[in-house]
């Protein structure tokens, strides 16, 4: 699937793509409003329908990535209650058999993410994937979440890149749909972000089960 000579850089996702999205869903859809709904004296369903229509207000905005942001306007300590339920965090299978055969490859490998600083620290201290990367990058140092027209020319002003020569795995559509619209050639797509939600059919990209599938042998 991938013909690694013409590959000179590796650009990752984090949530879905290199780890399992289940954490992330469970907490916005479940954990965050059974927290609301404690501390506003609602019921879960009465917090959920409140929630899920703000959350809709924000999506595909910086914002909606924003952990400041959610904390300011819900009341709550959203990196703490990330904090509670961080035995979720998992890496997908094969990630790190992969990371490790990219880099004896000497291919220079980013980690290029929506996810907020603070939850960026969450997850690294997590996994401790970080030292398999040469850089980790968030959309929020640029201002600018990566599904956004104009990420990516930002994106080269601090790590210059070949669009023709670059590999970008992510499980965003949207993202994906905004890297080809720059130029990228080389798009791969993962389809089952969310381990608990089963696989999804990909017909507009590339996509993988595993990494075991492009890790060279």
């Amino acid at each position: 699937m991938i013909h690694w000579p013409d590959i000179d850089k590796i650009f990752l996702d984090m949530d879905g793509t290199l780890l399992d999205l289940h954490y992330d869903n469970h907490f916005w859809l479940e954990h965050v409003p059974r927290r609301y709904a404690e501390a506003n004296s609602l019921s879960l369903q009465q917090s959920k329908d409140f929630l899920y229509a703000r959350f809709k207000e924000d999506e595909g905005t910086l914002n909606w990535y924003c952990v400041d942001y959610w904390s300011d306007q819900l009341g709550l300590d959203i990196p703490l209650l990330k904090q509670e339920v961080n035995h979720l965090i998992a890496v997908h299978p094969h990630v790190i058999d992969f990371l490790k055969a990219a880099r004896a490859m000497n291919k220079r490998v980013v980690l290029v993410t929506n996810a907020h600083g603070k939850v960026l620290d969450i997850k690294m201290n997590r996994t401790q994937l970080a030292g398999y990367f040469d850089r980790l990058i968030t959309a929020h140092d640029l201002g600018l979440p990566k599904e956004g027209t104009g990420f990516w020319v930002r994106f080269q002003e601090i790590e210059a890149f070949d669009s023709e020569r670059t590999l970008l795995v992510d499980d965003s559509l949207p993202v994906l749909d905004a890297a080809r619209a720059y130029g990228f050639r080389h798009l791969l797509c993962i389809h089952a972000p969310d381990s608990r939600a089963g696989s999804r059919r990909i017909s507009a990209y590339p996509a993988i089960d595993t990494f075991d599938e492009i890790t060279p042998k």
